[in-house]
């Protein structure tokens, strides 16, 4: 069984994170910034089974598409035409920032260390694939 990739997009930079082979377990795998995503994620797929990218779908609380949707989609497309042997599919993202930033304090990092909005996006898209792969397979 090949690794699920979630994916938090933003226009500056992303955050991903990786299932175990077994999908049980969702790990921060990095922050990179959006420009070289695409780069980065054909380099990790050539050495790593990845099977399926989560993307984080970017909604307000009352369910429309948020103003950053276009910019996924856009980013979606082009990961679609980059690697198109691997399946894409959306994952709801509303709130992952602020249960990241609660994730941060309960695990007693600094307050320094959770203004890091790159490892805020990281721990968006360790959520938004533990609960994707929660909500598939247990």
């Amino acid at each position: 069984m090949g690794r699920i990739m979630a994916i938090d997009y933003g226009q500056k930079r992303s955050g991903l994170a990786i299932s175990d082979p077994c999908r049980i377990i969702a790990g921060g795998l990095a922050t990179v910034a959006s420009a070289e995503l695409l780069e980065y994620i054909k380099q990790y797929v050539a050495a790593e089974d990845v099977e399926l990218f989560v993307v984080g779908y970017p909604r307000r609380a009352d369910n429309s598409d948020s103003d950053n949707m276009k910019h996924v989609a856009g980013f979606v497309r082009r990961l679609g035409q980059a690697v198109p042997q691997i399946p894409v599919e959306y994952a709801d993202e509303r709130f992952t920032s602020v249960l990241a930033k609660q994730a941060m304090i309960s695990g007693g990092l600094k307050k320094k260390k959770r203004r890091d909005k790159a490892l805020v996006d990281e721990v968006s898209a360790v959520i938004i694939l533990q609960s994707y792969l929660e909500s598939k397979y247990y």
